[in-house]
């Protein structure tokens, strides 16, 4: 199958061009492609999933703004101490939201939501989601070409277990900070 817009030959199963990313008529039917890499785009999503770069012209690149993601670590730490953990909440609302944007998470679950969860659970839900944290930190680190360790879920999963859940705040903030 030729592309009409730049002519090139694709495979007859494919639903965007592997040069200039425009959709295929006769694919597999899917919508729109990522102009960078032409990798199909589901609905709603800003960024590419398989480049992380922006769909739109107007938003700016995943990680170019460094206040986005950029804190304190022991500012943060003290004040949650200061604040009896109260401000610890805040934190972790923080990094979810931070993490999500950070990774093009594709249904990620909204800080509030995962603050929420964690105090119905009694913090079950919260042993979860750092786990699913470690994921988030290497695939947001793999979409801009800097080096991952895939046992950073685990780490930050038996951190909280033992109650050391700051430490993982601390690190997931750390690789937040680094990436921005």
């Amino acid at each position: 199958m030729f592309c009409q817009h730049c002519g090139t030959q694709n495979p007859d199963n494919s639903s965007c061009c592997s040069n200039c990313g425009a959709p295929l008529h006769g694919g597999n039917g899917q919508g729109p492609c990522c102009p960078n890499c032409g990798t199909p785009i589901p609905n709603g999503v800003q960024y590419c999933p398989n480049c992380g770069k922006p769909l739109n012209a107007n938003q700016p690149p995943i990680g170019q703004n460094p206040s986005a993601f950029t804190r304190s670590i022991p500012l943060c730490i003290v004040l949650s101490i200061v604040t009896c953990g109260i401000y610890g909440l805040y934190w972790l609302y923080s990094l979810a939201n931070d993490l999500n944007n950070a990774s093009a998470e594709q249904n990620p679950t909204s800080g509030g939501m995962v603050v929420l969860i964690s105090l119905v659970t009694c913090n079950f839900y919260l042993y979860y989601w750092m786990y699913k944290a470690g994921q988030q930190v290497v695939r947001a680190k793999q979409m801009r070409g800097l080096p991952a360790d895939s046992n950073s879920s685990i780490l930050y999963l038996i951190l909280t277990f033992f109650g050391l859940g700051f430490i993982s705040y601390a690190l997931i903030q750390n690789e937040l900070n680094q990436m921005a």
